[in-house]
């Protein structure tokens, strides 16, 4: 069984320790590296990891917001989001936009890579240095969030999902109909029947509405 990984981090030091630290795991593979929100989301629709790893305060996007999208796209890859703080609001807010795990970047190396392999296994985790009131915060906050049945994003089906998604990554329609391999009038089609279903006046508006419902 091997995992497969993308690392998203932007200071380059970080990011490089990392991988080479991965890389010493026969379980383990890194198939990119990102710099910013942007690149994450696209290099992980590109290479459709097992796992990211994620740098909560990314630039262009942040961590949270990317990890919604790739939510939105990849259901099926999981995220870890780094952070350098134990702050409540921020773990809280992690898990309910779809983190399987808050690391702090303070983690003993032993323990990263347990938590990396127990979220592959579908566990939420948190650093074993968290304070136990916060993980208690984070975890209840996370069960009671549940799935998507609630809100209006179980109106959309999986492909309008994608194209939301990729639409709220800052891709054009042209992009979208590239990737997707449909025609930009297709992909055209397809944000109409979001906004209907939405009930939404456009693409900002759609946009805001998937940000703010999961």
């Amino acid at each position: 069984m091997s995992i497969r990984l993308l690392i998203a981090e932007h200071q380059r030091l970080f990011r490089q320790s990392l991988r080479v630290l991965l890389a010493r795991e026969r379980d383990l593979i890194v198939v990119a590296e990102a710099a910013d929100g942007r690149e994450a989301f696209d290099l992980a629709m590109r290479h459709k990891p097992d796992l990211v790893l994620m740098d909560i305060d990314m630039p262009n996007l942040d961590g949270v917001t990317t990890t919604k999208l790739l939510r939105g796209c990849l259901p099926n890859t999981k995220v870890l989001l780094l952070a350098i703080h134990d702050e409540d609001t921020r773990i809280v807010t992690a898990l309910q936009a779809g983190a399987f795990g808050y690391i702090l970047m303070n983690v003993d190396q032993a323990d990263l890579l347990h938590i990396i392999r127990a979220a592959y296994q579908g566990e939420h985790v948190l650093s074993p240095s968290m304070p136990d009131r916060f993980a208690r915060h984070a975890l209840a906050a996370v069960r009671q969030t549940g799935g998507d049945s609630h809100t209006l994003l179980s109106r959309l089906t999986d492909r309008e999902r994608e194209i939301l998604a990729c639409a709220a990554a800052g891709w054009s329609n042209k992009e979208i109909s590239d990737h997707l391999y449909v025609s930009v009038d297709t992909v055209k089609t397809h944000l109409h029947h979001i906004y209907q279903k939405l009930c939404v006046d456009g693409r900002v508006e759609a946009i805001l509405a998937f940000l703010q419902t999961k």
